[in-house]
């Protein structure tokens, strides 16, 4: 099928669909992505598509060499749509933290999508302008092209876990989500506490009903790790510049304290050690 594929200027349609629309790529995604999120990866076929569309199934194939082709560009406009307005602030872990929640979002707006284009490399537009600008803030702090690329595939790996696995959780029926919701109160709710007394809920958020507190949590919890990353060599940066003072009472406030004491102990216990006569002098 792929020499059905016409190039960019000649195939444009002069004569509006059924629907009163002229085709074009864009056209077609987001008509694909409409068609998925209502009814599901069964719905992404190229008849169903002509028929939404208003046209003859046969000219979907002069933009998309197969569905598989589509895909693609769908997972690729969910990554474009993720990236929309977002701009650098210098600081890279608070850059990487929004670029990972508007991942989150955008597949949490189209979870039939996601779970159709999470695992896929499309190597396309938006996809390439990620990886630059997620790149590009880790060497613009500082890391080595190596370590830069470790970090990336962490964070990317991270991220699309986590939107993957919520925007599943979406895509399941109303009736499969009530289901599972209520299991939580079925079974875990009724947990002795003589018996299980770690299993048994707590407090209501023990339900995943409580999707933005967990998904809050989820990632404060994670990017623990990502904070106690060493600064890069030279190149001062985000919270951690001299220009900027932490919270009081904050966890990077309390390390400072913890860290001046530390240094306060060493230099006085060489002061110290500097009084005591040596061996000779003492003979």
């Amino acid at each position: 099928m792929a020499e059905r594929v016409v190039p960019e200027p000649q195939r444009r349609r002069r004569r509006p669909t059924k629907q009163g629309v002229v085709l074009s790529r864009q056209l077609i995604v987001e008509t694909a992505l409409r068609l998925v999120g209502q009814h599901g990866a069964e719905a992404l076929t190229v008849r169903r598509l002509g028929a939404a569309l208003g046209a003859d199934p046969s000219a979907v194939y002069r933009y998309f060499r197969n569905t598989d082709d589509l895909l693609l560009a769908l997972a690729d406009e969910l990554i474009g749509r993720a990236q929309h307005g977002w701009r650098p602030t210098g600081d890279w872990r608070a850059d990487l933290r929004e670029i990972g929640l508007r991942i989150h979002r955008a597949y949490q707006a189209h979870p039939q999508a996601a779970l159709l284009a999470a695992h896929r490399t499309t190597g396309r537009s938006h996809e390439i302008r990620a990886v630059e600008a997620i790149l590009g803030v880790l060497r613009a702090a500082g890391f080595p092209d190596p370590e830069a690329v470790r970090i990336y595939h962490a964070f990317v790996d991270q991220s699309l876990g986590f939107a993957a696995l919520d925007a599943a959780a979406l895509a399941l029926p109303p009736a499969a989500r009530a289901a599972d919701d209520e299991v939580w109160q079925a079974a875990y709710g009724r947990l002795a506490a003589d018996t299980h007394p770690t299993s048994r809920p707590p407090h209501p958020c023990w339900r995943p009903t409580c999707a933005a507190a967990a998904t809050r949590t989820r990632w404060t919890c994670c990017w623990r790790p990502w904070r106690r990353l060493p600064r890069p060599a030279g190149r001062p940066h985000g919270p951690e510049r001299a220009d900027r003072r932490p919270d009081p009472g904050s966890w990077a406030a309390a390390r400072a304290q913890r860290l001046g004491r530390t240094r306060a102990a060493s230099c006085g216990t060489r002061t110290e050690a500097s009084t005591v006569p040596s061996p000779e002098a003492r003979s």
